[in-house]
């Protein structure tokens, strides 16, 4: 990344503002990606399931007898009525509309008076499934299933996360907050993409949590990578102990492109980030903070509560100033600062998300 790079410009205001390009997103980019879906601890038990909404399609994770996870589209194979809602437990799926009935493998099973149709071609029906993977006990789904596997898509970000989080297969969410925002996911994604504009808007990041001078920003497959230092412990605006963890002392991230990413904080403390595209000028981020069987702890709850009041607020007011500088026609998009020396003040993983 250090090489001299010719004159490169943020995208066109229409990238962020029209509806056509998210429709094609949505038909394209937003299927053939793998996407955050939940986490296991929503589906501990066989037959335990929960339901979502992803790019426009009803789906549903759960887990079978033989304890895999597993994603299906969210409608019965008779006359297409919603199998299940919210979140719930069921040793078989029943469709509540005719009592079609299925395993939990997605095979019907039993349906009334269907042993009196000739021919009925019981074995043939399945519920249509999803391609999935547990990642580190977060759960991935892809609509296509020609997909590259995740650790081929991010290469060696499962090793790394297991190192800087020990016991990150033993964590479970402590508190998941939805935070709606007025702009474009990507906006959104690209300000999460850069750490030019932290010392200038996130005092307390800056300051109180790493060490501006030490950020820097790498593409690592799919993924980019964010790496810094803790800041001087006297400084710190919650504990942490040095000693712990080789990590211990660390910030880093692990954007997965393109809407999810794994942080974590100085202390080996988790936390993630999932963008769900709603409109082109509308999306939510899913914020989540982990903790050893979603127990309380003190350290963490502070640590979610200070990133809300601080750079959380901080973002909205910054991303949706943007989109509202989309809007204009006065706009013309502007050289991105791309130094050869990448580092904090430079823009090169926004050339990488734009490539």
């Amino acid at each position: 990344m250090n090489e001299t790079s010719p004159i490169i410009r943020s995208l066109e205001r229409s990238y962020c503002t029209d509806p056509e390009i998210l429709a094609t997103e949505r038909a394209g980019l937003l299927i053939r990606t793998w996407r955050f879906a939940g986490h296991v601890n929503q589906v501990t038990k066989p037959g335990d399931y929960f339901a979502f909404e992803m790019s426009g399609e009803n789906l549903f994770c759960l887990r079978d007898r033989d304890g895999e996870v597993r994603t299906f589209f969210n409608g019965c194979q008779h006359r297409a009525h919603q199998l299940v809602s919210g979140s719930g437990h069921a040793s078989l799926v029943v469709c509540p509309y005719h009592s079609w009935t299925y395993e939990l493998t997605g095979q019907l099973r039993a349906g009334p008076n269907i042993r009196s149709v000739p021919d009925f071609p019981k074995s043939e029906i399945c519920l249509t499934s999803v391609r999935t993977e547990v990642f580190h006990g977060f759960i991935f789904v892809n609509f296509d299933d020609a997909a590259a596997p995740m650790d081929d898509w991010f290469p060696g970000a499962r090793e790394e996360l297991g190192a800087f989080v020990p016991d990150i297969d033993r964590l479970a969410p402590l508190e998941w907050v939805e935070i709606p925002e007025k702009c474009n996911w990507k906006v959104s994604i690209e300000n999460y993409s850069e750490c030019y504009h932290c010392s200038i808007n996130h005092k307390t990041f800056a300051t109180g949590v790493i060490k501006p001078e030490t950020y820097d920003i790498q593409p690592q497959g799919y993924c980019l990578r964010h790496t810094t230092e803790c800041q001087n412990l006297d400084q710190m605006t919650y504990p942490i102990e040095l000693e712990s963890n080789d990590f211990a002392g660390s910030y880093s991230s692990w954007f997965l492109w393109p809407t999810f990413s794994f942080q974590v904080y100085p202390g080996n403390r988790l936390n993630s980030y999932h963008w769900r595209p709603h409109g082109p000028d509308e999306c939510t981020v899913w914020r989540g903070w982990y903790s050893i069987d979603g127990e309380e702890e003190p350290v963490v709850r502070q640590l979610a509560v200070q990133d809300r009041e601080t750079t959380v607020e901080e973002d909205i007011y910054l991303v949706e100033s943007v989109q509202r500088g989309l809007k204009s026609k006065g706009y013309v998009p502007g050289p991105l600062v791309l130094d050869p020396g990448c580092g904090v003040n430079s823009e090169h993983l926004i050339r990488a998300l734009q490539q």
